[in-house]
């Protein structure tokens, strides 16, 4: 088949966008990538990759990477479909929504949607809405927030932000634990201080196995036509970040619980939602929801779910047939650079014993960034983190 539109995805120097590149140049679509420096960009070293281009920096001169995306689409004969790897890249889209639809084929209609679901109080309200539990929330802003804390959160508990992306950025955590009223106050005054909107929330107790996925795409009609489930099994930072280690695993449950919910809000495009069972009373609370291809992406491809060749396929010609991983295929995802660290902490911390860690080894695994054909980004990749490592010597 001759694909005439190209793909462009934003940022290559992170191993999600490095999958989506993978998973688009299989079929034989030629992608582009745009970053804003060669600098540490493994992603670009595939060989699925036609075009590599260095662009000003979404964030530091968002104008003018706008005039660079907008001159790049005018050159082509067709609409390029856009891919955004990570959070700032969405939000960027968000906030030049009208600009970007005008030049790009992306699968969101509204503007500011993908922000809206990102931030964790709205994300909330669409979730209460819709009858689908969340962990017992506070506004960092309420009055008498230490008394309304104690009295229906208790410690420890967490700080989250509403736009995760900045804070990340700024403080490299997801989250904040909190052990008692004077870190809740320290770290509150900290966050309103740097212009952060952040939440106060109870931590759902259990272990990092009750931490589900929920995998899916929705067509133009926001009905789910792909889908399937996962589980972590390990996470760096421990307990409050990203999989560094994930098993594919058909639960109807989450299912039930997500699919009337993304489709309730008129979803479209791939979506993935983070949920956890709470250990004492067995119910599933949603704790996020990311609109970007995900972290464990090559683990979906490899059970026949190529979400970003869906995403393609629908925006330049047809969705392909529907098609759901509705039974246990083995694979699990591997990113071990930061597997290593968290291997080590859940040691640490008690929470896994070397019994557990060996008894979850998979031979069906995936790697994050290793391929045997098509190795350069591997190589690339272990050179970066052994120049770390001499540097930290």
């Amino acid at each position: 088949m001759e694909y005439k539109n190209k793909a462009v995805v934003l940022g290559a120097n992170y191993y999600i966008g490095l999958s989506i590149i993978r998973c688009l140049g299989r079929e034989g679509i030629h992608v582009s990538a745009i970053d804003y420096t060669k600098e540490d960009s493994y992603g670009s070293k595939t060989k699925y990759l036609k075009e590599h281009l260095i662009a000003p920096h979404y964030g530091r001169e968002p104008e003018e990477f706008l005039k660079f995306l907008i001159n790049y689409s005018k050159k082509q004969d067709h609409k390029p479909v856009l891919f955004p790897s990570s959070d700032p890249y969405v939000e960027f889209i968000d906030k030049y929504f009208y600009e970007l639809k005008e030049y790009f084929l992306f699968p969101m209609d509204r503007k500011g949607f993908w922000s809206e679901v990102m931030d964790k109080y709205t994300m909330s309200l669409l979730a209460e809405k819709f009858n689908v539990k969340v962990p017992e929330t506070i506004n960092s802003k309420e009055e008498k927030l230490k008394e309304r804390v104690n009295e229906e959160i208790g410690y420890p508990c967490i700080i989250k932000p509403m736009d995760s992306a900045s804070f990340v950025r700024k403080y490299r955590n997801k989250v904040f634990i909190i052990d008692n009223e004077d870190e809740l106050m320290e770290k509150v005054n900290m966050c309103h201080k740097d212009n952060f909107e952040i939440l106060i929330q109870r931590i759902i107790p259990g272990p990092e196995d009750n931490c589900y996925c929920y995998d899916a795409y929705l067509n133009q009609d926001s009905k789910v036509t792909h889908f399937t489930t996962a589980y972590k099994i390990r996470q760096w930072p421990i307990n409050f970040g990203a999989s560094t280690y994930a098993k594919q695993k058909y639960i109807k449950e989450i299912h039930d619980i997500c699919k009337p919910f993304l489709e309730g809000i008129k979803f479209k495009g791939f979506s993935e939602i983070e949920l956890k069972r709470d250990e004492n009373t067995g119910i599933i609370y949603l704790i996020e929801v990311n609109v970007i291809i995900i972290n464990f992406n090559e683990m979906l491809y490899n059970c026949g779910l190529n979400f970003p060749y869906i995403t393609y396929m629908e925006m330049t010609d047809k969705l392909p047939q529907p098609k759901s991983v509705e039974k246990d295929l083995g694979y699990t995802f591997l990113y071990m650079y930061e597997d290593l660290f968290a291997v080590k902490e859940y040691l640490k911390t008690g929470q896994m014993n070397i019994s557990k860690i060996i008894k979850d080894v998979s031979f069906k695994n995936v790697a994050s960034t290793w391929s045997f054909s098509d190795p350069m980004p591997g190589l690339y990749f272990m050179t970066m983190a052994f120049k770390r490592f001499l540097k930290k010597i």
